[in-house]
Formats: C-alpha cells, structure tokens, sequence
C-alpha cells in the first residue's frame, strides 16, 4: 500500500481528499504527517498533536460494496480497529466514545474523522482519518486528554503503532465487507463508553437529559433510555454526554 510521508501539513484528510480528487488511488492509499497545522476533528473542532511524538494519518478506502444506508459501518470499524490497536499497545480500559472516541479510563487518547465521497445517493469511498496521542507528555488546556505514553508508561515508535493500525483497520474492513454487520455493531456497543449506566447528557436545546446507553441504530444514532422508560434516539448534533 502507498504511504506518503510528510513532515507537515494543513490536514492530512484534506491533502487526502485533494490528491484523490486529481487521480485515482490505490485501496488504502496512506497520508501521515508529522505536524497539522489545522487538524480537525469531528464537528467542526480541532485536533492539537505535539510534532513527532502522535500518530496523525489519513486512508483512502474504497467503500463502493456498502450501501448508503450502511455508511455508519465505516466509521464502526475504524473505531474497533483504533480500540484493538490500543488494546495491543498495553493501554489500559479502552473504551468507545459515542461516536468514535476512543477513551482509556476517562481520558481520550484518540480521534476519528471520517469523509465519505457519495455519487448519485451511492457511496464510492471514504477519507478515514485517525489522530492518536502516543507519546506526547503535556496537553496545554486539554485535562481529558492523554497519551498511550501517560497511560501506559511504555514509548513506542509511531511508524509501529502504524502499522498494527492498519492491520486491524485491515481485518475489520474485511470483516465488514464479509457483512458480518450484526456482529460488529455487537462488539461496538459492548465497548461503548457509560453503556447500561446512569449519564447525563445534554440535549441541542442546552437542557440536561438523564438516562442510560441502550446502544445504536444501524444509522449509527444513539439510544438512550429515558427516566421515562422511553427509548430516544439522538444524531451526533442533538446530543453530547456529559459523564
């Protein structure tokens, strides 16, 4: 698989998206970058990694054998791959924000941002992009924020943690073109972070919800079971746990 190296970039999903739309790539065609100078995460929010010391990579995957309305997999397995990586680096008590955070104990130690390509109401590939906190020490203003390094008190080499990324991004996307659906939302749900757990959310409305992680739809919503004995579902816009 191709890799491309740089030492810096504005985001390595955007010179993703950019090469991509000047010429056709190679399944799993692979952007990594030393520094972001805007790094973004989900929603609109930006992703902070110190030069050197993180794993900040972008892949192109040809999601063409999924349905539109299976696009919510996609970003299931990068998160089960993402988890699995982790779990081999030796970091402790990983768990999956809803939607794809990904926690050790409380603290998030990575990020996923996923752009899906979509022609004519039909999915043709995605820009999968992951950021993961391996050995950086200090994150100014970021008190949830952690490292592979500060929770495991081991420092690994970032081009390896690559690699076991990607062959668990591999497996699972194997997996998912084997329609083993059922079985990955399964595995994704019993690593949901607060799962089955009293939580308070807060609602698009800025009011506070109390309730409990019942799991997700297949449109990748979550369910939350109200004080009310009422299952809601909510989009990642409508809803943000708060612990």
């Amino acid at each position: 698989m191709p890799i491309i190296k740089l030492d810096a970039t504005d985001s390595t999903n955007s010179y993703l998206k950019r090469i991509s739309a000047e010429q056709p790539l190679e399944d799993y065609t692979i952007i990594q970058a030393n520094t972001q100078s805007k790094g973004r995460g989900q929603m609109g929010t930006s992703w902070q990694s110190e030069s050197g010391k993180n794993l900040t990579v972008s892949v192109f995957k040809d999601v063409s054998f999924l349905k539109f309305e299976e696009q919510y997999f996609i970003s299931i397995v990068t998160a089960l791959a993402v988890a699995e990586t982790l779990k081999k680096l030796k970091t402790p008590n990983i768990k999956i924000k809803w939607p794809n955070d990904i926690l050790s104990e409380t603290f998030k130690i990575s990020g996923i941002l996923i752009e899906n390509v979509v022609k004519n109401n039909e999915l043709k590939s995605a820009i999968v992009g992951v950021g993961i906190n391996v050995n950086q020490r200090f994150f100014d203003d970021l008190p949830k924020a952690s490292s592979v390094l500060l929770q495991s008190g081991k420092v690994y080499n970032v081009d390896e943690v690559l690699d076991v990324f990607i062959k668990e991004l591999m497996h699972f996307f194997q997996r998912l073109m084997n329609k083993e659906l059922g079985a990955l939302k399964s595995e994704y749900e019993e690593q949901l972070f607060r799962i089955h757990k009293p939580s308070t959310f807060m609602v698009e409305d800025g009011q506070h919800l109390t309730g409990y992680i019942n799991g997700i739809n297949h449109q990748g919503h979550l369910e939350v079971l109200t004080e009310d004995a009422i299952i809601r579902t909510y989009d990642m816009k409508e809803i943000r746990l708060l612990y």
